[in-house]
C-alpha cells in the first residue's frame, strides 16, 4: 500500500512538472478569448464592406455570363452577383460537379472554388495577381485608405481555418486604417475572406493562438497537431485526477498537522498548491475534458448519418429559368442598399436572395422579380424529403433555446446568421436528427443529431458555459469565468514554481554526487645518483 501511494505521488509530481505550464497557459489564454477571438470575417462584416451593387455597370445577364464561361446555365451549386472581386461586378458561379451522396460520409474535402466571371466582358478570372488583390482590398476598405501588398501566404498564424483551404494561397494586404487591419484575399476568387485588426492579431498571441496550440500548426508538427492536443489533454485529465486523489489523501479533515494546518506542507507554495488544487480541481478537470471534446477525438461525435438530400428537397440543382427576370428588374425590387444577388433553388422554386446590410433579405422570384412568400405546407413538405425517415413534428421557435442559440461574433461558434423565427424539423431516423430551416428564405441552417447534441453539452456547456440563462446575465457570466480561471492560474503557477524548484534540486543533487576528477598518477621518481 505504501509503495502504491509513493508511485501515485511520484506520477502526479512529474506529470505536474510537465503540464502545469500548459495549464496556466490555457487558463490565461481562455480569459483573453472571452473578449478577443480568433480573427474571422462574419457574414455581417462581409456584407457591410461590399460596395453597393445598384449603381454598378452590369452588361451581361446571368445566362450570358455562364455561356461565356462555358457553363451554359448550370447545373450549379451557387450563383452570386456582387462587387466582391477587385471592386468590379462579377458573377461567382460554383458548378454542381459532385452528385449528392457520392462523397464519403466523413470526407473533409474543401468546397470547390467559384468560377469568377466579369459581368461586363464575360472574361473568366484565371489568376489573382497583386494588382487584383490590391483592388479587392481597396474596394473593401473604401475611399481614402491606403493599401499595401505584403505578399502571398499559404497559411499563417491567423489563417489556420480549414474553411480557407479552397482559397489558398492567400494575398495578405495591410490597410492604413485606424485599426491596423490586415486583409486576406482569396488566391482563387479575389474575394476578401478574412480580416484581422491589430487588436485581434496582438491579443491572439496571448489568446486563441496559444490556447489552441497553434505554434504546432504550419510547420513540421502540423501533421501531428491533432494528436498533440488530444494527448496533452488526456495527460492533463490524468494529472488532475491524480492530484485530486493525492490532495484528498493528504488533507486532514479532522484535526491538524504539527504545523497547525490541515495541510502537511510547511512551505507556502506547497500549501497553496494543495489548497488551490482541492478548490479548483473540478473546474480544471471539466475544462480540460471539455477541451478534449472540442477536438471530436477519434470522431466520437460523428454519427455516420446519411447526408441531407438537398436536391430532393429543392427539386434538383440550381438552373436558371427559361425566361429569367433581368438583373435591373431584380435590383429595382431589392432594397436600395443591396450588396449581393444570390440565385438559389429552394423547394422547387428558383429564387433570388437580395441582401443588404442591416435589413431583412428580400426574397424574389427569379422569373418575375416579384416578392416570393412561402406557403407553410409546401415548405414543410419539402423539408420532409431531406431524409429517408418520417418527420415526427415541425416546431416553430420564436426564441433561442438550448440547441439553437447565438453567441458574440468573436467567439468560436459566434458570427453565423441565426435568424428567428426558425423551423425545427424533428426526424424519426436512427440518429434522431433535427434540421433547422429559415421560414423566410427556405434555407437549411443546419443539422444536429443525437451525437452533436451530446457534443453541445460535453463541449459547449462545460467549456464555455453557454447556458442560455447565464450568458444573458452578463457580467455574471464574466465574473464566474474569470474567478474560476484565476483559481486555476493560482493552482497552475504554484505547480510551476514547485516543479521548477524540484527540478533544480535534482540537478544540484546530481552535480554533488558526480565524482571529482582524479589527479593523474605520475611515475615514481628514483634517485640514481
Amino acid at each position: 500500500m505504501v509503495h502504491a501511494k509513493r508511485w501515485l505521488f511520484l506520477i502526479h509530481r512529474w506529470l505536474g512538472v510537465l503540464l502545469c505550464a500548459f495549464f496556466a497557459m490555457w487558463f490565461v489564454s481562455g480569459v483573453v478569448m472571452m473578449y478577443v477571438g480568433y480573427p474571422k470575417l462574419t457574414p455581417a462584416e462581409r456584407l457591410e464592406h461590399l460596395p453597393p451593387l445598384r449603381s454598378a455597370p452590369v452588361v451581361l445577364e446571368p445566362a450570358q455570363a455562364l455561356a461565356a464561361a462555358g457553363l451554359h446555365g448550370g447545373p450549379l451549386q451557387d450563383l452570386r452577383l456582387s462587387l466582391a472581386s477587385a471592386g468590379r461586378a462579377v458573377y461567382l458561379a460554383t458548378p454542381a460537379h459532385e452528385a449528392p451522396g457520392t462523397r464519403p460520409k466523413n470526407a473533409r474535402a474543401p468546397r470547390p472554388s467559384a468560377v469568377v466571371i466579369d459581368a461586363t466582358t464575360g472574361t473568366v478570372l484565371t489568376s489573382v495577381d497583386t494588382a487584383h488583390a490590391l483592388a479587392s482590398a481597396a474596394a473593401y476598405a473604401g475611399t481614402g485608405v491606403n493599401v499595401t501588398h505584403e505578399g502571398a501566404v499559404d497559411e499563417d498564424a491567423f489563417t489556420h481555418s480549414r474553411a480557407l483551404d479552397a482559397h489558398r494561397p492567400l494575398h495578405r494586404v495591410r490597410l492604413d486604417d485606424a485599426e491596423g487591419t490586415v486583409l486576406y484575399i482569396s488566391g482563387k476568387t479575389g474575394e476578401v475572406v478574412r480580416d484581422a485588426t491589430r487588436t485581434e492579431r496582438v491579443w491572439n498571441y496571448a489568446g486563441a493562438w496559444i490556447h489552441w496550440l497553434y505554434p504546432f500548426r504550419g510547420n513540421v508538427f502540423n501533421a501531428y497537431w491533432t494528436d498533440i492536443v488530444n494527448w496533452l489533454s488526456i495527460l492533463g485529465i490524468a494529472v488532475t485526477v491524480l492530484g485530486t486523489v493525492v490532495g484528498v489523501m493528504r488533507w486532514r479533515f479532522s484535526g491538524t498537522y504539527r504545523n497547525g494546518t490541515r495541510s502537511p506542507y510547511p512551505g507556502a507554495m506547497m500549501r497553496w498548491h494543495h489548497i488551490a488544487g482541492l478548490l479548483f480541481a473540478v473546474i480544471t478537470f471539466t475544462w480540460i475534458f471539455s477541451g478534449l471534446m472540442s477536438m471530436n477525438p477519434w470522431r466520437i461525435f460523428d454519427s455516420g448519418a446519411a447526408p441531407l438530400r438537398m436536391e430532393a428537397m429543392h427539386g434538383g440543382s440550381l438552373l436558371l429559368p427559361e425566361q429569367p427576370a433581368s438583373v435591373q428588374a431584380l435590383l429595382a425590387a431589392a432594397p436600395a442598399s443591396v450588396r449581393e444577388l444570390r440565385w438559389t433553388r429552394t423547394a422547387g422554386h428558383t429564387l433570388v436572395q437580395a441582401t443588404a446590410p442591416g435589413v431583412r433579405t428580400a426574397l424574389l422570384d427569379a422569373a418575375s422579380a416579384q416578392v416570393h412568400t412561402w406557403d407553410k405546407g409546401a415548405l414543410q413538405a419539402a423539408v420532409a424529403r431531406l431524409l429517408p425517415a418520417p418527420v415526427e413534428r415541425i416546431d416553430t421557435l420564436q426564441a433561442y433555446d438550448t440547441y439553437y442559440y447565438t453567441r458574440d461574433a468573436h467567439t468560436m461558434g459566434g458570427g453565423a446568421d441565426k435568424p428567428l423565427p426558425v423551423l425545427r424539423a424533428v426526424f424519426a431516423d436512427a440518429q434522431a436528427s433535427w434540421v433547422h430551416l429559415d421560414p423566410h428564405t427556405g434555407a437549411v441552417l443546419g443539422r444536429i443529431d443525437s451525437h452533436r447534441r451530446l457534443s453541445r453539452w460535453l463541449f459547449g456547456m462545460l467549456h464555455s458555459w453557454d447556458w442560455l440563462p447565464l450568458i444573458t446575465l452578463r457580467p455574471l457570466w464574466d465574473i464566474a469565468m474569470i474567478v474560476l480561471s484565476l483559481g486555476g492560474v493560482a493552482m497552475s503557477l504554484t505547480g510551476v514554481v514547485i516543479g521548477w524548484r524540484r527540478v533544480g534540486l535534482k540537478l544540484r543533487a546530481s552535480r554533488q554526487r558526480r565524482p571529482l576528477p582524479q589527479a593523474p598518477v605520475l611515475p615514481m621518481q628514483t634517485d640514481t645518483a
